[in-house]
């Protein structure tokens, strides 16, 4: 079973990036990067409303982060706090030792290699910190660029019955732990 501790907030580097905790600071790059057409393409009620419902997410996370049931990080470019997007670890099972990731780019850093950077990083955490024995991500059938980015990163399409039974457009990747 797993142990979970955010506590103190893992800050991870890569060679371009920083991946860092949330802050309230974020809520207005956020709720922009929430309403932009092209990062709603293949997500469901992902727009804010408001950004006082930006707020609340924030909180929400910063409160899941501290009661070690979520942990997401704010990508920034290193050297600027450039929002860039988010990478997350989320619906972690203590149990079966398995858990989710989600993520979102700004369009304008689309296809230039740093969400498969920022989920390398992320999944490195997983399984070496964490010790996770499996991650999944889910995405729709038509994003061609996220199934792009998790086949990079050795996540493979899940074709048991359970995971066609979840929806039409929606596909299951999974990614093992190596032993």
């Amino acid at each position: 079973m797993l142990h979970l501790n955010f506590t103190p907030f893992p800050i991870l580097e890569t060679a371009r990036l920083r991946l860092r905790q949330i802050e309230m600071s974020d809520a207005e790059n956020i709720y922009n990067h929430r309403l932009k057409e092209k990062v709603n393409t293949h997500l469901e009620n992902f727009p804010h409303k408001s950004i006082d419902e930006t707020k609340a997410f924030i909180v929400k996370i910063q409160n899941a982060v501290v009661a070690n049931e979520t942990i997401l990080w704010v990508i920034n470019e290193k050297g600027s706090n450039t929002f860039i997007g988010t990478v997350c670890l989320w619906n972690i099972n203590k149990e079966t030792e398995r858990g989710e990731t989600g993520y979102t780019l700004e369009p304008e850093f689309h296809g230039k290699g740093y969400m498969t950077e920022a989920l390398e990083k992320s999944i490195d955490y997983a399984f070496n910190t964490i010790k996770l024995k499996s991650i999944e991500a889910y995405t729709s059938k038509n994003n061609i660029a996220s199934i792009k980015v998790l086949t990079k990163n050795n996540f493979i399409i899940d074709e048991t019955q359970e995971a066609i039974n979840r929806g039409t457009d929606r596909i299951i990747l999974t990614l093992s732990a190596k032993n």
